[in-house]
Protein backbone atom coordinates (compact mmCIF):
# COMPACT_ATOMS: atom_id res chain seq x y z
CA UNK A 1 0.00 0.00 0.00
CA UNK A 2 2.61 2.33 1.35
CA UNK A 3 4.51 2.31 -2.29
CA UNK A 4 1.38 3.13 -4.23
CA UNK A 5 0.76 5.93 -2.03
CA UNK A 6 5.01 7.01 -2.85
CA UNK A 7 4.24 6.73 -6.26
CA UNK A 8 0.78 8.75 -6.17
CA UNK A 9 2.31 11.61 -4.14
CA UNK A 10 5.29 11.29 -7.24
CA UNK A 11 2.83 11.90 -9.87
CA UNK A 12 1.23 14.41 -7.83
CA UNK A 13 4.46 15.91 -7.80
CA UNK A 14 4.69 15.99 -11.51
CA UNK A 15 1.39 16.92 -12.28
CA UNK A 16 2.42 20.09 -10.75
CA UNK A 17 4.72 20.59 -12.59
CA UNK A 18 3.32 20.00 -15.73
CA UNK A 19 0.92 22.73 -14.79
CA UNK A 20 3.23 25.18 -14.40
CA UNK A 21 4.65 24.79 -17.68
CA UNK A 22 3.88 27.43 -20.34
CA UNK A 23 3.37 24.70 -23.00
CA UNK A 24 1.09 22.63 -21.30
CA UNK A 25 -1.12 25.80 -20.42
CA UNK A 26 -1.32 26.95 -24.36
CA UNK A 27 -2.59 22.95 -24.95
CA UNK A 28 -6.03 23.45 -23.20
CA UNK A 29 -6.96 19.38 -23.62
CA UNK A 30 -3.68 18.67 -22.13
CA UNK A 31 -3.99 21.92 -19.32
CA UNK A 32 -7.71 20.32 -18.40
CA UNK A 33 -6.79 16.46 -18.31
CA UNK A 34 -3.41 17.30 -15.97
CA UNK A 35 -5.77 19.38 -13.61
CA UNK A 36 -8.56 16.92 -13.14
CA UNK A 37 -6.08 14.25 -12.55
CA UNK A 38 -4.01 16.18 -10.11
CA UNK A 39 -7.03 17.22 -8.32
CA UNK A 40 -8.35 13.38 -7.68
CA UNK A 41 -5.05 12.75 -6.51
CA UNK A 42 -5.44 15.20 -3.96
CA UNK A 43 -7.20 13.63 -0.74
CA UNK A 44 -4.89 10.62 -1.13
CA UNK A 45 -2.02 13.08 -1.36
CA UNK A 46 -3.21 15.13 1.61
CA UNK A 47 -4.14 11.92 4.14
CA UNK A 48 -0.83 10.51 3.07
CA UNK A 49 1.72 13.80 4.38
CA UNK A 50 -0.92 13.72 7.46
CA UNK A 51 -0.15 10.14 7.93
CA UNK A 52 3.73 10.95 7.65
CA UNK A 53 3.57 13.80 9.71
CA UNK A 54 1.62 12.00 12.75
CA UNK A 55 3.76 8.62 12.31
CA UNK A 56 7.29 11.14 12.51
CA UNK A 57 5.48 12.14 15.89
CA UNK A 58 5.31 8.88 16.91
CA UNK A 59 8.05 7.58 15.98
CA UNK A 60 10.19 10.37 18.29
CA UNK A 61 7.96 9.88 21.35
CA UNK A 62 9.06 6.13 21.23
CA UNK A 63 12.53 7.27 20.09
CA UNK A 64 12.17 9.46 23.74
CA UNK A 65 10.62 6.76 25.88
CA UNK A 66 13.38 4.33 24.53
CA UNK A 67 16.16 7.11 25.49
CA UNK A 68 14.73 9.46 28.62
CA UNK A 69 15.56 8.64 32.14
CA UNK A 70 12.82 11.63 33.40
CA UNK A 71 9.69 10.10 34.63
CA UNK A 72 7.67 13.10 33.85
CA UNK A 73 8.76 13.60 30.72
CA UNK A 74 8.20 9.47 29.85
CA UNK A 75 4.72 9.66 31.30
CA UNK A 76 3.98 12.40 28.63
CA UNK A 77 5.53 10.54 25.87
CA UNK A 78 3.22 7.92 26.75
CA UNK A 79 -0.10 9.60 26.21
CA UNK A 80 1.09 11.09 23.13
CA UNK A 81 1.91 7.64 21.75
CA UNK A 82 -1.32 6.52 22.77
CA UNK A 83 -3.41 9.09 21.18
CA UNK A 84 -0.69 8.93 17.94
CA UNK A 85 -1.36 5.21 17.26
CA UNK A 86 -4.73 5.91 17.62
CA UNK A 87 -5.05 8.72 14.63
CA UNK A 88 -2.33 6.50 12.69
CA UNK A 89 -5.37 3.46 12.60
CA UNK A 90 -7.51 5.89 11.83
CA UNK A 91 -5.73 7.50 8.44
CA UNK A 92 -4.43 4.35 7.66
CA UNK A 93 -8.19 3.40 6.96
CA UNK A 94 -9.01 5.90 5.20
CA UNK A 95 -6.43 5.29 2.86
CA UNK A 96 -6.90 2.17 2.58
CA UNK A 97 -10.58 3.33 1.58
CA UNK A 98 -9.24 6.35 -0.92
CA UNK A 99 -6.96 3.43 -2.88
CA UNK A 100 -9.98 1.24 -3.63
CA UNK A 101 -10.67 1.40 -7.40
CA UNK A 102 -12.58 4.09 -8.71
CA UNK A 103 -16.06 4.04 -10.13
CA UNK A 104 -15.10 5.77 -13.79
CA UNK A 105 -18.96 6.96 -13.72
CA UNK A 106 -18.62 8.39 -10.18
CA UNK A 107 -18.03 12.14 -11.76
CA UNK A 108 -20.95 11.93 -14.06
CA UNK A 109 -24.46 13.60 -14.24
CA UNK A 110 -27.21 10.91 -14.15
CA UNK A 111 -30.23 9.96 -15.87
CA UNK A 112 -32.89 9.41 -13.38
CA UNK A 113 -35.87 6.97 -14.40
CA UNK A 114 -38.57 6.04 -11.64
CA UNK A 115 -41.64 3.88 -13.77
CA UNK A 116 -45.01 2.47 -12.30
CA UNK A 117 -44.64 -1.55 -11.38
CA UNK A 118 -47.47 -3.29 -10.34
CA UNK A 119 -50.15 -1.04 -8.04
CA UNK A 120 -51.98 0.62 -10.66
CA UNK A 121 -52.93 4.33 -10.16
CA UNK A 122 -51.27 3.86 -6.44
CA UNK A 123 -48.23 2.98 -8.14
CA UNK A 124 -48.48 5.84 -10.41
CA UNK A 125 -48.89 8.17 -7.48
CA UNK A 126 -45.68 6.85 -5.71
CA UNK A 127 -43.95 7.57 -8.91
CA UNK A 128 -44.59 11.11 -7.71
CA UNK A 129 -43.67 10.92 -4.38
CA UNK A 130 -40.04 9.47 -5.33
CA UNK A 131 -39.36 11.99 -7.99
CA UNK A 132 -40.30 14.67 -5.30
CA UNK A 133 -37.91 12.63 -2.52
CA UNK A 134 -34.81 13.10 -5.25
CA UNK A 135 -35.79 16.41 -6.22
CA UNK A 136 -35.27 17.41 -2.50
CA UNK A 137 -32.38 16.05 -2.31
CA UNK A 138 -30.85 17.12 -5.11
CA UNK A 139 -32.34 20.72 -3.84
CA UNK A 140 -29.99 20.52 -1.02
CA UNK A 141 -26.99 18.83 -2.50
CA UNK A 142 -27.27 22.43 -5.10
CA UNK A 143 -27.99 19.61 -7.99
CA UNK A 144 -29.70 21.00 -10.78
CA UNK A 145 -33.04 18.79 -12.22
CA UNK A 146 -34.51 18.86 -15.84
CA UNK A 147 -37.38 16.66 -16.66
CA UNK A 148 -37.02 15.18 -19.86
CA UNK A 149 -40.16 12.87 -20.33
CA UNK A 150 -43.31 12.38 -18.64
CA UNK A 151 -46.42 10.45 -18.42
CA UNK A 152 -48.40 11.88 -15.65
CA UNK A 153 -52.20 10.17 -14.78
CA UNK A 154 -54.94 12.61 -14.14
CA UNK A 155 -54.68 12.19 -10.16
CA UNK A 156 -51.69 13.49 -9.79
CA UNK A 157 -49.43 10.52 -10.83
CA UNK A 158 -46.47 9.68 -13.15
CA UNK A 159 -46.87 6.16 -15.35
CA UNK A 160 -43.13 6.89 -16.02
CA UNK A 161 -40.94 10.33 -15.37
CA UNK A 162 -37.18 10.44 -16.54
CA UNK A 163 -35.30 13.33 -15.34
CA UNK A 164 -31.56 14.76 -16.11
CA UNK A 165 -29.95 15.73 -12.44
CA UNK A 166 -26.50 17.67 -12.94
CA UNK A 167 -23.93 18.65 -10.78
CA UNK A 168 -21.03 17.40 -8.75
CA UNK A 169 -20.59 13.76 -8.18
CA UNK A 170 -24.32 12.99 -8.83
CA UNK A 171 -24.03 9.31 -9.90
CA UNK A 172 -21.82 8.60 -7.08
CA UNK A 173 -24.44 9.51 -4.25
CA UNK A 174 -27.26 7.86 -6.03
CA UNK A 175 -25.95 4.71 -7.99
CA UNK A 176 -27.41 2.37 -5.49
CA UNK A 177 -30.80 3.46 -5.66
CA UNK A 178 -31.62 1.40 -9.01
CA UNK A 179 -33.74 -1.33 -8.17
CA UNK A 180 -37.45 -1.67 -7.03
CA UNK A 181 -39.22 0.74 -4.23
CA UNK A 182 -42.16 -0.84 -2.44
CA UNK A 183 -44.54 0.83 -0.84
CA UNK A 184 -47.05 -0.09 1.63
CA UNK A 185 -50.08 2.21 2.59
CA UNK A 186 -53.70 2.48 2.69
CA UNK A 187 -54.39 4.39 -0.72
CA UNK A 188 -55.94 7.63 -1.61
CA UNK A 189 -57.83 6.31 -3.81
CA UNK A 190 -59.43 3.66 -1.98
CA UNK A 191 -62.33 4.22 0.76
CA UNK A 192 -61.47 1.47 2.48
CA UNK A 193 -58.78 1.23 5.27
CA UNK A 194 -56.83 -1.74 4.01
CA UNK A 195 -52.89 -1.67 3.44
CA UNK A 196 -52.04 -1.95 -0.18
CA UNK A 197 -48.53 -2.85 -1.16
CA UNK A 198 -47.49 -1.11 -4.67
CA UNK A 199 -43.89 -1.00 -6.50
CA UNK A 200 -41.75 1.09 -8.57
CA UNK A 201 -38.55 0.81 -10.68
CA UNK A 202 -36.28 3.46 -10.15
CA UNK A 203 -33.26 3.19 -12.77
CA UNK A 204 -29.99 5.24 -12.86
CA UNK A 205 -27.85 5.66 -15.63
CA UNK A 206 -25.03 8.08 -15.71
CA UNK A 207 -25.45 10.42 -18.59
CA UNK A 208 -23.46 9.77 -21.47
CA UNK A 209 -21.12 11.67 -23.80
CA UNK A 210 -21.02 11.64 -27.40
CA UNK A 211 -17.09 10.25 -27.49
CA UNK A 212 -18.34 7.36 -25.51
CA UNK A 213 -21.38 6.96 -27.42
CA UNK A 214 -21.22 7.00 -31.42
CA UNK A 215 -24.73 6.59 -32.63
CA UNK A 216 -24.83 6.13 -36.34
CA UNK A 217 -27.62 8.27 -38.13
CA UNK A 218 -28.56 5.61 -40.21
CA UNK A 219 -29.03 3.28 -37.02
CA UNK A 220 -32.22 5.27 -36.39
CA UNK A 221 -35.78 5.31 -37.46
CA UNK A 222 -37.45 8.38 -35.77
CA UNK A 223 -40.99 8.76 -35.86
CA UNK A 224 -43.27 11.93 -35.37
CA UNK A 225 -46.93 11.87 -34.34
CA UNK A 226 -49.30 13.99 -31.93
CA UNK A 227 -48.89 14.00 -28.06
CA UNK A 228 -51.73 12.46 -26.02
CA UNK A 229 -52.29 12.93 -22.28
CA UNK A 230 -53.17 16.26 -19.97
CA UNK A 231 -51.50 19.14 -21.28
CA UNK A 232 -53.48 21.81 -23.35
CA UNK A 233 -52.00 25.17 -25.33
CA UNK A 234 -50.12 23.35 -28.48
CA UNK A 235 -48.67 20.53 -26.94
CA UNK A 236 -51.57 17.47 -28.13
CA UNK A 237 -52.26 19.49 -31.07
CA UNK A 238 -49.43 19.25 -33.76
CA UNK A 239 -46.78 16.59 -34.16
CA UNK A 240 -44.15 17.66 -31.63
CA UNK A 241 -43.66 13.86 -29.93
CA UNK A 242 -40.62 11.96 -31.01
CA UNK A 243 -40.27 8.32 -31.27
CA UNK A 244 -36.10 7.03 -31.86
CA UNK A 245 -36.02 3.92 -32.23
CA UNK A 246 -32.46 2.06 -32.19
CA UNK A 247 -32.80 -0.47 -34.79
CA UNK A 248 -29.43 -2.74 -33.87
CA UNK A 249 -30.57 -3.14 -30.43
CA UNK A 250 -34.86 -2.03 -30.68
CA UNK A 251 -34.33 0.48 -27.99
CA UNK A 252 -36.84 2.64 -27.96
CA UNK A 253 -37.44 5.91 -26.41
CA UNK A 254 -40.00 8.42 -27.13
CA UNK A 255 -40.66 11.73 -25.53
CA UNK A 256 -43.38 14.66 -25.67
CA UNK A 257 -43.51 17.12 -23.27
CA UNK A 258 -42.24 19.92 -25.32
CA UNK A 259 -43.48 21.59 -27.72
CA UNK A 260 -40.95 21.60 -29.82
CA UNK A 261 -39.99 18.63 -32.39
CA UNK A 262 -36.32 19.35 -32.21
CA UNK A 263 -36.35 19.81 -28.49
CA UNK A 264 -37.97 16.31 -27.99
CA UNK A 265 -35.78 14.60 -30.71
CA UNK A 266 -32.34 16.04 -28.14
CA UNK A 267 -34.14 15.01 -25.24
CA UNK A 268 -34.92 11.82 -26.89
CA UNK A 269 -31.04 10.95 -27.85
CA UNK A 270 -29.92 12.12 -24.14
CA UNK A 271 -32.13 9.09 -23.07
CA UNK A 272 -31.14 6.63 -25.62
CA UNK A 273 -27.02 7.51 -25.01
CA UNK A 274 -27.58 6.77 -21.73
CA UNK A 275 -29.12 3.86 -21.76
CA UNK A 276 -27.13 2.43 -24.69
CA UNK A 277 -23.93 3.28 -22.40
CA UNK A 278 -25.65 1.10 -19.72
CA UNK A 279 -26.35 -1.79 -21.85
CA UNK A 280 -22.23 -2.03 -23.04
CA UNK A 281 -21.32 -1.28 -19.24
CA UNK A 282 -23.41 -3.97 -18.27
CA UNK A 283 -22.25 -6.52 -21.17
CA UNK A 284 -18.68 -5.82 -20.27
CA UNK A 285 -19.65 -6.45 -16.13
CA UNK A 286 -21.14 -9.71 -17.58
CA UNK A 287 -17.89 -10.70 -18.89
CA UNK A 288 -15.99 -9.90 -15.98
CA UNK A 289 -18.33 -10.59 -13.40
CA UNK A 290 -15.89 -13.44 -11.74
CA UNK A 291 -15.88 -11.16 -8.74
CA UNK A 292 -18.02 -11.93 -5.74
CA UNK A 293 -21.70 -9.75 -5.97
CA UNK A 294 -21.28 -6.51 -4.01
CA UNK A 295 -23.63 -6.84 -0.75
CA UNK A 296 -25.01 -3.87 -1.43
CA UNK A 297 -26.66 -5.11 -4.86
CA UNK A 298 -26.04 -5.28 -8.24
CA UNK A 299 -28.28 -2.36 -9.20
CA UNK A 300 -30.40 -4.88 -11.33
CA UNK A 301 -33.43 -3.17 -11.73
CA UNK A 302 -36.20 -6.44 -10.69
CA UNK A 303 -33.96 -6.67 -7.01
CA UNK A 304 -36.04 -4.96 -5.07
CA UNK A 305 -34.20 -2.85 -2.45
CA UNK A 306 -36.58 -0.62 -0.26
CA UNK A 307 -39.62 -0.76 1.55
CA UNK A 308 -41.26 2.64 2.78
CA UNK A 309 -44.28 1.55 5.36
CA UNK A 310 -46.59 4.16 5.38
CA UNK A 311 -48.68 2.84 8.71
CA UNK A 312 -45.24 2.24 10.87
CA UNK A 313 -43.38 5.26 9.66
CA UNK A 314 -40.61 3.19 8.36
CA UNK A 315 -37.89 2.89 5.44
CA UNK A 316 -36.02 -0.56 5.44
CA UNK A 317 -33.16 -0.82 3.04
CA UNK A 318 -33.48 -4.59 2.68
CA UNK A 319 -29.67 -5.07 1.14
CA UNK A 320 -28.05 -3.42 4.21
CA UNK A 321 -30.92 -4.22 6.61
CA UNK A 322 -31.22 -0.77 7.80
CA UNK A 323 -34.40 0.58 9.49
CA UNK A 324 -35.40 4.09 9.65
CA UNK A 325 -38.18 4.96 11.67
CA UNK A 326 -38.76 8.68 10.61
CA UNK A 327 -40.59 8.03 6.78
CA UNK A 328 -41.58 11.70 6.34
CA UNK A 329 -38.08 13.10 6.66
CA UNK A 330 -36.66 10.82 3.93
CA UNK A 331 -39.60 11.64 1.50
CA UNK A 332 -39.05 15.23 1.98
CA UNK A 333 -35.66 14.76 0.60
CA UNK A 334 -33.30 13.77 3.96
CA UNK A 335 -32.21 10.27 2.43
CA UNK A 336 -28.44 11.18 3.19
CA UNK A 337 -28.35 8.92 6.24
CA UNK A 338 -29.38 6.17 3.58
CA UNK A 339 -27.09 7.25 0.81
CA UNK A 340 -24.32 7.38 3.37
CA UNK A 341 -24.34 3.29 4.93
CA UNK A 342 -24.84 2.23 1.54
CA UNK A 343 -21.87 3.90 0.19
CA UNK A 344 -19.89 2.54 3.16
CA UNK A 345 -21.52 -0.89 2.54
CA UNK A 346 -19.82 -0.96 -0.75
CA UNK A 347 -16.55 0.19 0.41
CA UNK A 348 -16.70 -2.35 3.38
CA UNK A 349 -17.42 -4.96 0.30
CA UNK A 350 -14.79 -3.91 -1.75
CA UNK A 351 -11.93 -3.65 0.85
CA UNK A 352 -13.08 -7.55 2.08
CA UNK A 353 -12.09 -8.86 -1.62
CA UNK A 354 -8.85 -6.79 -1.66
CA UNK A 355 -8.08 -8.39 1.18
CA UNK A 356 -8.39 -11.77 0.10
Amino acid sequence: MFDRLDKTEERYEELGNLLSDPSVHQDRNAFTQYSKERASLSKIVDAYREYKKIKKQLDDNKELLRTENDEELRNMAKDEISILEQSVNEITERLKILLLPKDPNDEKNILLEIRAGAGGDEAALFVANLFRMYTMFAEKKKWKVEILTSNPTGIGGFKEIIALIEGERVYSFLKFESGVHRVQRIPVTEAGGRIHTSTVTVAVLPEAEDVEINIDPTELKIDVYRSSGPGGQSVNTTDSAVRVTHIPTNTVVCCQDEKSQHKNKAKALKILRARLLERMQQEQQDEIAKTRKSQVGTGDRSERIRTYNYPQGRVTDHRIGLTLHKLNSVLDGEIDEIVNALISSYQTELLQQTAV
